[in-house]
């Protein structure tokens, strides 16, 4: 009976904010009066929308390096890719690919840098990553601002600031919106399924399985259990973390993309400011922790955090008359579930750290009454 009652609280402690979202949804659900057809629509849509971007926090995970804050250096190396080929006026698949093709050098600059400057604040990858995105961010606005028009060529008035440099604070995507989801898309019961845009997430889904079973794979999860023994073991730690950030934000890259081209339209200065908390804090909701995640927490992620972000206004609306009540319980909500998960990371290493401690101390005592 004991044992069933301390798995069942561990169950409770591992998958308390699963749960949590799970009872706040059961709640909004009814409130917010939306037929079951439009909300399983809206989740289908944003399935396809976001989970290409929450995978790629997976990699720098598995390497040990917590929650990737920096991705949002990939979502801005993706916004510079549409934006020269919305200048190039080339439209539709050929100008997603172009988009995605420009944005690599561009990550892997990025994230090269990203994981130098990591590997000099170890232990504190997660703060300096959101530090990064900030000043990296200083340098996209400065390119996009000052030097798109005037030193790096832009053709098409129509994205131009009237000044003649600088891009406007909207581009329109409108000729390669949804070009990628309604490519061998779907319909069942009125529920549009974007065949091609799940087959790449799949082919990710894939790729990220086969990826752990390799050599590399298997260093990054050797340098994410301990990076002084990994080491030991001739593994080039700082080689490894600089390879799992430069991979998650060639990946970011690609799902902002996705992402805008499912949107139709690219706010040029902050499509990308709140992609990544939103991004972390989805995979939270979906039972990932810091230091472990799956590709089953990411959809269990979307699913949950997406379906509160739907609902909420609504429900809010229905209790308090006011759906800006909404707008703010769903901020509110992404933000304190990556505080409640990163004060709960912290509890668990403490604790397993003060049982270490005693294991320890008790060895010492039994070795020292043995040796009497």
């Amino acid at each position: 009976m004991k044992k069933s009652k301390f798995s069942l609280l561990n169950i409770l402690e591992q998958y308390s904010v699963p749960i949590m979202f799970i009872i706040i949804c059961a709640i909004c659900i009814p409130l917010s009066g939306f037929s079951p057809n439009y909300l399983i629509s809206e989740i289908v849509t944003r399935i396809g929308r976001n989970t290409f971007l929450i995978l790629s926090l997976l990699i720098p995970i598995m390497a040990g390096m917590g929650l990737n804050f920096g991705m949002t250096l990939g979502a801005m190396a993706g916004e510079i890719g549409l934006i020269l080929v919305a200048d190039w006026q080339i439209w539709g698949i050929p100008g997603i690919i172009l988009a995605m093709i420009i944005s690599i050098p561009i990550s892997i600059l990025l994230g090269y840098i990203c994981g130098r400057i990591l590997n000099m604040a170890k232990g504190r990858e997660m703060v300096t990553s959101y530090i990064i995105s900030y000043f990296i961010n200083g340098l996209y606005q400065l390119v996009v601002l000052y030097m798109m028009g005037s030193i790096i060529p832009i053709k098409h008035a129509s994205i131009k600031l009237p000044r003649n440099y600088g891009i406007r604070n909207t581009v329109s995507l409108l000729n390669m919106r949804q070009h990628i989801d309604n490519f061998l898309s779907i319909s069942i019961f009125g529920i549009k399924i974007p065949i091609l845009t799940f087959l790449i997430i799949f082919l990710l889904c894939l790729f990220i399985l086969w990826f752990k079973k390799t050599k590399l794979g298997q260093d990054m999860r050797a340098v994410g259990q301990d990076m002084e023994v990994a080491r030991d073991a001739g593994i080039k730690v700082e080689r490894t973390r600089i390879i799992a950030i430069i991979m998650s934000t060639i990946f970011a890259g690609f799902g902002m993309v996705l992402y805008l081209q499912n949107m139709g339209n690219l706010s040029t200065y902050s499509s990308h400011s709140q992609i990544g908390m939103f991004c972390i804090a989805a995979l939270l909701v979906g039972g990932a922790s810091v230091n472990k995640a799956s590709i089953g927490n990411v959809f269990l992620g979307v699913i949950l955090f997406h379906l509160m972000f739907i609902v909420a206004p609504q429900a809010g609306t229905k209790i308090t008359g006011d759906s800006m009540i909404g707008e703010y319980f769903r901020v509110f909500i992404s933000y304190g579930v990556i505080t409640v998960a990163l004060i709960m990371y912290e509890t668990k290493k403490r604790n397993l750290k003060k049982k270490q401690g005693i294991a320890l101390s008790l060895a010492q005592k039994e070795e020292e009454t043995n040796n009497a």
